[in-house]
């Protein structure tokens, strides 16, 4: 009897027990490039795409690797979006706030002004319709979204003077990311969209009167605090803004259920050890910039009221025009009001203890 009737007429039993053994097809190794949106020199932030990359590579057994590009590399600037979207790369990781100029829903799945903080952002994108809505708005795009991280409440920019009032920003020159720089306009000041890796060099050379990146640890690095001697906080535009992984839709549907579920369990793990990394490694970073001249200081209350007042406007007006915006703009709007009701209660009660204590 050759080996075909064999498997033919015997089935696996009869198979094992003759000593034939099935033809086995080993699965192909998967090998996907990602482009981040930040230079290599910001570990936290472009580490979480490393963290992502080798969790991956860990859960597969090594059959699914993800080579990890700074921004620059493959892509330059904030191509991120496009690089994607015609598979150029198969992924990004990113802020998507950045891409707001194609559309300003973009900015709702990272943070808008007087938007989310971390947990409510990651609340919403978990157990809320933020995902949902999201993955819905991203289709267009052909792109599917992982939550990729969040750097928890940023502080409010480096300044050469102290703002004291909305006047204080009449045509000032300010780096800011994503939808803020709408807001800052509408206050008088002028808002410029420039990656992080070219910040330092543009308010160095005077080309931006102040600057905003994220916080105490990534400011330390890039240097900030030798060119501009005032440090805002806080930074309202951005409570609590979550990065994302963009995928492409057609490599993403080409993979396994297995590796799919593997592609989702990274990324939950690298959101959650980036905000970790922030919340560690903060405090001693803005010891260490107080220690050596940097004088902080408190958006004041005028300031604060009027760009809260802007932001509504401007979500109000846009929810008129863009379809998109309202759809998704409505459901966080009403999740964020519950959310605070909760938070006022729970967390700023205790934390407003707690940061008054001598520990």
């Amino acid at each position: 009897m050759d080996r075909r009737s064999v498997i033919k007429h015997a089935g696996i039993a009869g198979v094992l027990a003759a000593g034939v053994a099935p033809a086995v097809h080993a699965q192909a190794a998967i090998r996907w490039r990602l482009t981040s949106a930040f230079p290599k020199a910001l570990d936290t932030i472009f580490g979480a795409a490393d963290v992502f990359s080798k969790q991956v590579k860990a859960m597969s057994g090594g059959k699914f690797e993800i080579s990890v590009h700074p921004s620059g590399e493959l892509v330059g600037g904030f191509g991120q979006v496009d690089a994607v979207q015609n598979g150029t790369v198969e992924m990004a990781h990113t802020a998507p706030y950045y891409y707001f100029g194609k559309d300003p829903t973009f900015a709702l799945g990272c943070a808008i002004p007087f938007g989310l903080n971390s947990r409510q952002m990651t609340a919403w994108m978990m157990e809320g319709n933020g995902m949902k809505l999201m993955r819905e708005f991203y289709a267009g795009y052909g792109i599917v979204n992982f939550i990729g991280g969040n750097t928890g409440a940023q502080m409010g920019g480096w300044w050469r003077k102290e703002i004291k009032s909305v006047a204080d920003l009449k045509g000032v020159k300010f780096r800011t990311g994503g939808f803020s720089g709408v807001i800052f306009e509408k206050l008088g000041g002028i808002a410029q969209s420039i990656p992080g890796g070219e910040i330092y060099q543009a308010l160095e050379k005077g080309t931006i009167d102040a600057a905003e990146w994220i916080g105490p640890y990534d400011d330390e690095k890039l240097g900030f605090n030798k060119v501009a001697p005032f440090y805002a906080y806080p930074g309202y535009w951005e409570g609590g803004p979550q990065l994302d992984f963009f995928i492409n839709a057609k490599a993403f549907n080409g993979l396994s259920a297995e590796n799919k579920a593997i592609v989702e369990s990274a990324a939950v793990h690298a959101h959650t050890e980036m905000q970790s990394r922030y919340d560690a490694r903060n405090p001693a970073a803005l010891k260490r910039l107080v220690a050596g001249g940097t004088k902080l200081f408190r958006f004041p209350k005028e300031v604060m009221d009027t760009a809260f007042k802007a932001s509504m406007d401007t979500y109000a007006d846009l929810s008129t025009k863009n379809p998109a915006w309202k759809k998704v703009y409505e459901d966080l709007s009403a999740f964020r009001r519950d959310q605070n009701l909760w938070f006022r209660f729970a967390e700023a009660g205790f934390d407003d203890f707690m940061q008054q204590q001598k520990l």
